[in-house]
């Protein structure tokens, strides 16, 4: 039984909690340390990497005991953020949950490599035809090119945990320019560094302090704020975002960008198709993003696919 409520919930021998906010199972699994997939109720003892311990405990303070290992379970390297883990659960059968993830290799992160399993439950943010993203060397040197051709104040924003570390990195590969970024930002650019041999070299975003040489990297849910585009007006600045949502335009004017680049942590279309033929499951659960609409491409290629849906009760309400 797979079923979507507060987190999706493995029944497989055992319950198997992955993601939830507050739900509480025989095993509680934390993919990764973004915030809508921890919880706010912590349970006594959670499944995931240190690595996602230390970021879930800089970025909300809560306290906890984690593991790494619990018998039948394996967690395999997602490629989605730094600490981002699968789950093979080895039980009646083989479960594979995927978390995020991506299997294109990014920087300092190596990409998910699929394992063979008989229910394959997976995310499909980028579940739909439209989103395919260019090769990976491409888009990085695309990228770099960019930020070196420029000499204005740049301000260039993803999220606070994955894509803002990539692009400092990006950012040092292409201009000896100094890099500032955002308080959240710097305190996973801390955590990350106390866990791992991942180092940053950027200083604290101060808005007064601004010499105009700077490329400023801030978190995505500042971008249409008033201070931020009053600053960036100021400084003569650019406002760049990154996102696999940029394939489409309307992601530039979403984010009221000037310049926007497909820059993601999650697998494009193609890449998803991939992985269900490399696992090669029995049975494939779709969820978030375009669930519904990769669910069906999958039943056409011959796959036995559903969409997960909140609080379904049992297999038949799938039909």
């Amino acid at each position: 039984m797979i079923r979507l409520r507060d987190g999706i919930h493995i029944d497989a021998n055992r319950t198997v909690v992955a993601d939830a906010r507050s739900a509480v199972g025989d095993v509680n699994f934390v993919s990764h340390a973004h915030a809508d997939h921890t919880f706010r109720t912590t349970p006594k003892t959670v499944l995931c990497s240190a690595e996602t311990a230390a970021l879930v405990r800089a970025r909300t303070g809560a306290k906890f005991e984690f593991t790494e290992s619990v018998p039948g379970i394996d967690l395999l390297p997602a490629g989605h953020v730094v600490g981002s883990r699968a789950a093979l659960i080895d039980a009646d059968r083989r479960y594979l949950y995927t978390g995020d993830f991506s299997t294109r290799d990014r920087l300092f992160l190596d990409g998910f490599d699929p394992v063979p399993a008989d229910v394959l439950v997976m995310e499909t943010t980028y579940g739909d035809p439209r989103y395919r993203f260019p090769p990976q060397a491409e888009l990085e040197a695309e990228i770099c090119d960019w930020l070196a051709d420029r000499d204005d104040p740049l301000f260039l924003f993803g999220y606070s945990l994955g894509r803002a570390q990539k692009l400092q990195h990006l950012a040092r590969r292409a201009t000896n320019r100094p890099v500032v970024v955002g308080d959240s930002i710097r305190r996973v650019n801390e955590a990350i560094e106390t866990v791992s041999d991942v180092s940053f070299d950027a200083e604290s975003f101060e808005a007064d302090a601004l010499s105009g040489d700077e490329i400023v990297v801030l978190p995505s849910n500042l971008s249409r704020r008033k201070w931020v585009t009053d600053l960036v007006s100021r400084v003569g600045g650019v406002k760049v975002g990154f996102s696999g949502w940029a394939v489409t335009d309307s992601y530039r004017y979403r984010g009221n960008y000037d310049v926007t680049f497909p820059l993601s942590d999650h697998c494009d279309f193609d890449e998803l198709v991939s992985v269900v033929e490399a696992v090669s499951p029995e049975t494939v659960y779709t969820h978030h993003g375009f669930a519904e609409q990769f669910a069906v491409y999958l039943q056409k290629s011959g796959f036995d696919a559903r969409a997960l849906k909140r609080n379904q009760t049992s297999l038949s309400e799938f039909a």
